[in-house]
């Protein structure tokens, strides 16, 4: 066992990966939150410039659906922050974005005007489901190594 990994064993500072892993799901959560940012701002006049199925799928989200999508980057974000902190708040935080992700993904299935999505547009959803997935449990990883305070 090297010298590194012995010491994040023990409780102590963690290894190089983790700071890696959690710049990247700062990143992450960053551009969720961009993206969230840009679709709750979109002018009628914007959205009439989309594809007829897109500029319907946009009309048909409900309130609750950019409630959870808020909720899950901002929380996300914040999470993010907790883990370059090393702060065991962090674990929580993540946890209720990940729910509000599914919260959200939720949607095209319990929204009929929202089941016209194709297979291939499903793909985006399944990968932020489990990246955000993947980040909780590097939350849950620091903190049962004891690299959260």
């Amino acid at each position: 066992m090297s010298d590194e990994n012995a010491t994040a064993a023990a409780g102590g500072s963690p290894p190089t990966w983790y700071w890696v892993a959690a710049v990247a799901a700062l990143l992450f959560e960053c551009l969720g939150c961009f993206f969230y940012l840009a679709e709750v701002r979109l002018t009628p006049e914007q959205v009439a410039t989309l594809p007829l199925d897109q500029a319907a799928m946009l009309g048909a989200r409900p309130s609750w659906y950019y409630a959870a999508f808020g909720t899950a980057v901002w929380v996300g974000l914040a999470g993010t922050v907790g883990l370059l902190l090393r702060r065991t708040w962090a674990v929580l935080l993540l946890l209720i974005s990940l729910i509000a992700v599914v919260v959200q993904f939720s949607a095209v299935f319990i929204v009929p005007e929202m089941r016209v999505v194709t297979s291939d547009a499903l793909l985006g959803p399944i990968v932020v489901m489990v990246v955000c997935y993947g980040i909780f449990m590097l939350s849950r990883l620091a903190k049962r190594r004891g690299w959260l305070r």
